[in-house]
């Protein structure tokens, strides 16, 4: 990485660039910007794009495309209104397996040369603009690969209603440069418009303002006024739906899954509510749900008014709608507030899940709250022991160069970074707390910045000289040290504290069927789930399955954790589930441990293929990146 990182600088030291266009002179325009939001100067240098923002930086998006599902391919242009801050000669956007047609500058569209440099695998190929000092717009024509990792083309057999194709994007981390050419930084944020052509039976939407209908057309307009990072562009396109829930918050799905769908999330607006009481109005206009196919890689994604959410949280009893209340978490830390670098990720997920749990305990009490945090902090401990708790990786602030930032998108950044902050709050009270809270969502607004920018203004805001608080926060434990520190608290949970006595009654031989679970939500049962021992007999599993059904359980999260326990005691009744659900479900955080608990064996391994071999197809680059490797 150390080469792509000096070619950032500015040094020729990735070798010669291949030249791959040229054409006429350039021209003077004098085309004023149409947005306020600037890029600092002392932006930090980010190792995961070639972009230059100090030099020459996009500030709004005019995006015109063409969806072409036989093609598997986007087409169109991308219009950029740029600032040229020191008069340089060039702009470099973010490419990766985009075949570039022409770039044109200005209103007057006078063609332009452009190269496009050596890169690698991960990171694409910068594309390299010539311009004037003058210049203030740049065109660029291309057009996606039908591999473009971003881009999900499914069929109709891949969808609930079985009729039609389906697209869906997914840009984080570093994936909008091969839907879109651009300048790919978290710390670099953009308004845009877009037109976006479809065929006459499908809707498009993407994280702007939406339609709720298809018209006769198939051509519709978006617009994003709020500045964003490239990693919250979205687009989908599909035989879409829409349902009011409230005055700001709505859903779309397929026909087939609206009805659920509209059950599902019924209390959205009490959580939207619930979240600007605690940290002020909500700043995007809309808050809308997408529900995606099975596919989609990712519990949520957060793309600003459209969340993108997998179906496998369509549990038909609302137990899992505190991923909900994630995603919404996200309009104020992540969209509100970005991380400049993905080493700075924790500041988006820590923020968020500490945010989600304030929302949870503000609807549904304390109790339910502490459920969550020590579901989270299991979840964390796995991580630890995954990563291994001296690993560099199980700091907060991370250092990624050289490596998908992808690498880095962990339970360390998520309950780490909570806990971290959950630590903040007890040394100086829940009241102080959401006052600084407020405070650093409203002065960082709609911009980007990093770890050392938070804990300066921690330090000044907060802290205040203050050494014996300082000293309680901890911030080299928590921010530079691998690992918990040493006073790091253990979240307890009452509720679980009975899930717990049920589990030693039914090992001291109580039977299943007598245990106290009818009051038990789904965190309880992957409670007692997660606490089945090592060892267990046919006997112990088909007991457990009868009386609780396992699975056939509807609800994904218990499914899955018990699907691994029938993978390790080998219960081979739960067979077909598994099947069923590596082959229909596509988030990453199911698939990895289960097909890691396959390939322990010579026999799961040979299993874990011939599944794989049929799954893959319906299953998101960003986990098949994941399981190639696992099981190559």
């Amino acid at each position: 990485m150390n080469v792509y990182s000096r070619f950032l600088l500015g040094l020729s030291v990735a070798g010669t660039l291949q030249l791959v266009s040229c054409s006429t002179q350039l021209t003077n325009q004098d085309q004023t910007m149409t947005n306020e939001q600037s890029t600092p100067a002392s932006a930090p240098a980010d190792v995961h794009s070639y972009a230059r923002p100090a030099e020459a930086v996009a500030k709004h998006l005019d995006l015109d495309l063409t969806v072409d599902f036989d093609r598997k391919a986007l087409t169109g242009q991308a219009t950029y209104l740029i600032e040229n801050k020191t008069g340089t000669n060039e702009i470099i956007f973010d490419t990766r397996n985009l075949h570039i047609e022409q770039v044109l500058l200005g209103d007057e569209l006078e063609e332009t040369t452009f190269e496009l440099g050596e890169g690698n695998k991960t990171l694409g190929r910068p594309l390299i603009v010539h311009v004037r000092p003058d210049t203030k717009k740049v065109t660029i024509r291309y057009s996606t690969s039908p591999e473009a990792a971003a881009l999900q083309w499914l069929n109709p057999q891949q969808t609930a209603g079985k009729e039609h194709p389906f697209l869906f994007t997914q840009s984080q981390a570093i994936l909008a440069r091969t839907w879109i050419p651009i300048q790919d930084s978290p710390g670099i944020r953009i308004t845009y418009n877009a037109k976006v052509k479809v065929p006459q039976e499908l809707l498009a939407v993407m994280s702007a303002e939406n339609p709720v209908e298809k018209n006769d057309s198939g051509l519709y307009t978006f617009a994003m006024k709020q500045p964003i990072p490239s990693y919250l562009m979205a687009l989908s396109v599909g035989d879409l739906a829409f349902r009011e829930i409230g005055p700001q918050t709505g859903i779309y799905a397929e026909p087939a899954t609206i009805e659920a769908a509209a059950y599902e999330f019924a209390e959205m607006d009490k959580m939207l509510h619930a979240a600007e009481k605690l940290y002020g109005k909500y700043r995007w206009d809309r808050y809308d749900l997408l529900v995606l196919p099975p596919s989609f890689p990712f519990g949520g994604m957060e793309n600003p008014r459209l969340t993108f959410v997998t179906p496998t949280v369509l549990a038909k009893d609302r137990s899992l709608t505190s991923l909900i209340a994630h995603e919404l978490a996200h309009s104020w830390s992540g969209n509100l507030v970005t991380n400049a670098t993905w080493n700075d990720f924790w500041l988006n997920e820590g923020f968020t899940v500490y945010f989600e749990r304030r929302i949870m305990e503000e609807l549904y009490g304390k109790e339910y709250a502490d459920m969550l945090n020590v579901l989270g902090y299991q979840d964390l401990n796995n991580t630890l022991d995954e990563l291994g708790r001296e690993s560099e990786d199980t700091r907060l602030k991370l250092d990624l160069e050289g490596r998908d930032p992808d690498e880095g998108l962990t339970d360390i950044a998520y309950e780490k970074g909570n806990f971290f902050l959950q630590n903040i709050e007890r040394a100086v009270g829940r009241e102080r707390f959401d006052a600084f809270v407020n405070n650093y969502f409203g002065t960082f607004a709609f911009q980007s910045t990093t770890t050392d920018k938070f804990l300066d203004f921690l330090r000044s805001e907060l802290i205040r000289g203050d050494e014996a608080l300082a000293e309680k926060i901890n911030v080299e434990g928590w921010v530079y040290t691998p690992g918990l520190p040493a006073d790091f608290v253990v979240p307890t949970s009452t509720r679980f504290a009975e899930v717990e006595g049920a589990f030693r009654n039914w090992q001291s031989g109580k039977p299943a069927t007598e245990l106290k679970t009818q009051e038990w939500s789904s965190h309880e049962w992957l409670h007692f789930i997660r606490m089945l021992p090592e060892e267990m007999t046919q006997q112990q599993m088909a007991e457990l399955d009868k009386a609780f059904n396992f699975t056939n359980s509807g609800n994904s999260e218990v499914l899955a954790a018990w699907i691994l326990h029938a993978i390790r005691h080998n219960y081979t009744t739960a067979d077909q589930a598994l099947e069923t659900f590596l082959t229909h479900v596509g988030r990453r955080k199911f698939l990895v441990p289960l097909y890691k608990a396959l390939i322990e064996t010579p026999e799961g391994k040979e299993k874990a293929l011939a599944i794989y071999a049929k799954a893959r197809p319906n299953y998101h680059a960003v986990s098949t990146a994941t399981l190639d490797e696992l099981l190559k």
